[in-house]
């Protein structure tokens, strides 16, 4: 069993998602690199998720992550917001012909037993595993997934929600369990 973290996890990019998905029972959100600072609604997604959840952000140590963890701040305002910081570690990751600019690993090119000790260490660790008020299986049978109408169905409960129109079935899935919003 992996172990949990109740606060959504926020990182650059989706290789660094599947990072910690792989080691831990969290939510996790792409930022889409510097894609954040164009997608409002993923702003505002952020800022309720701060306020009702609180968000760990968890960027690369290079020069961009700085930029868009500095960027997260801002739009927050800090609020409920916890940095973690990865160690500059010289290399590249095994799916890149070159190192990146800086030269560094990012999160995606960290062990997860390095990934799991800087979040036991922050304790940031603990609780129960996440229960699924839905199921996939839930979304199809009720029409929100495999219909014609699926996406305007989605759609309709995200606007009244507040919530960014653009989340894929599986993030709609994630965030009507994590913010209980029911369908």
């Amino acid at each position: 069993m992996k172990p949990v973290c109740q606060r959504v996890i926020v990182v650059e990019g989706k290789y660094d998602k599947i990072r910690l998905d792989s080691i831990l029972d969290a939510t996790v959100i792409t930022t889409e690199g510097f894609g954040l600072f164009r997608d409002e609604e993923k702003k505002t997604l952020l800022r309720r998720l701060a306020r009702e959840r609180g968000l760990v952000v968890l960027c690369d140590s290079d020069g961009g992550g700085s930029v868009i963890r500095s960027h997260i701040r801002t739009i927050t305002g800090g609020e409920g917001v916890t940095d973690l910081y990865i160690p500059p570690i010289r290399g590249k990751e095994k799916r890149k012909a070159a190192p990146g600019k800086a030269g560094l690993l990012g999160v995606e090119g960290m062990t997860g037993e390095l990934l799991l000790s800087l979040f036991e260490k922050s304790g940031l660790l603990g609780g129960e595993p996440r229960q699924r008020r839905y199921t996939k299986a839930d979304l199809y049978a009720m029409g929100y997934t495999g219909r014609p109408e699926s996406k305007q169905k989605r759609e309709a409960v995200l606007e009244q929600a507040g919530l960014p129109k653009t989340l894929s079935s599986n993030a709609f899935l994630e965030i009507v369990t994590l913010l209980e919003i029911p369908l």
